[in-house]
């Protein structure tokens, strides 16, 4: 998939939520190939844009993607959590957005070692400054903290059974290809294909992407922290791909949402996660697990 063919997911429900018809900024936290970011740029010439992503090749291609707007652009190679820190006006921001998705992009090119469909190098890595890889997490974490890993970051039931085997294998011969992971994998869970289910190799690779990039950590404080610089009726729109962030996100908002005296800084937005329609899922395979939460900043004392 070419960087022009990426599907921004859930595209109309963000770009209402966000209210992207006032005159402001607009954060993209995790800009990726700046599918929402282009729509935001494109139907509002009002709007400027900040973005950020950890991954030095998305925001060159996104740079790309964004130069017919790039009076309007500002990019940072740096993680979202450096969000508060950045030096911009937070009263002018009108929205922020974070879509904690792979892009397509990223999943398809084999040498990141992000997807196990295919032959490539157990890397992982969104920046490539960080010297942890997937494959050494592999070779050097003990038995017992992988299981947990798998257990925790990937939700698998065979963590225990999984970390074993690849404690057993490392010991003659390194783990560095996503295929060999892979099949390691299907040994363990007696992996037979069946319509509708996951592969557990998705979530073995999760676990690991996870603890590569250190995901999790710290990003409900992130959250907390973004929305406290901004200002009232601040946009605050969260797509996630995974149970553990969707509930990192779920319980963030719902205690901004409420004090023990009454209403808290925010107002949810979003009753239940917004997830793609049937239309979407069938139009883009990849979308099917996102749940989009949404919130604004309230007015003082409202």
């Amino acid at each position: 998939m070419t960087p022009r063919e990426h599907i921004p997911v859930l595209l109309e429900e963000t770009l209402a939520f966000l209210d992207i018809e006032r005159e402001g900024i607009y954060i993209d936290g995790t800009l990726g190939l700046a599918g929402h970011a282009e729509e935001i740029l494109k139907r509002n010439p009002r709007a400027r844009l900040v973005g950020l992503d950890l991954d030095a090749r998305s925001i060159a291609k996104a740079q790309e993607i964004l130069r017919p707007y790039e009076d309007r652009v500002e990019l940072y190679h740096a993680n979202f959590k450096v969000l508060p820190e950045i030096e911009i006006d937070f009263s002018a921001v009108r929205g922020i957005l974070l879509d904690l998705g792979m892009s397509s992009y990223q999943l398809d090119t084999p040498e990141r070692g992000f997807g196990h469909s295919a032959e490539g190098p157990l890397d992982m890595r969104m920046d490539d400054r960080n010297n942890l890889t997937a494959a050494r997490i592999l070779d050097k974490y003990p038995e017992p903290q992988l299981a947990q890993l798998f257990r925790e970051h990937g939700e698998l039931k065979q963590a225990a059974k999984l970390a074993r085997k690849i404690a057993s294998v490392r010991r003659t011969q390194k783990i560095e290809s996503t295929t060999h992971l892979r099949a390691l994998v299907e040994e363990v869970c007696h992996w037979i294909p069946q319509r509708g289910k996951i592969h557990p190799a998705s979530k073995v690779f999760q676990a690991l992407r996870i603890e590569v990039n250190q995901e999790l950590d710290g990003f409900g404080e992130l959250l907390t922290e973004a929305i406290g610089r901004v200002g009232p009726a601040t946009r605050i729109v969260v797509i996630s791909f995974h149970s553990l962030e969707d509930r990192i996100v779920k319980h963030t908002l719902n205690r901004l949402a409420r004090t023990e005296y009454g209403p808290g800084v925010i107002d949810i937005l979003t009753k239940h996660p917004v997830v793609p329609s049937d239309a979407e899922a069938a139009r883009n395979p990849r979308s099917r697990s996102a749940k989009l939460r949404a919130a604004v900043k309230r007015a003082h004392g409202s």
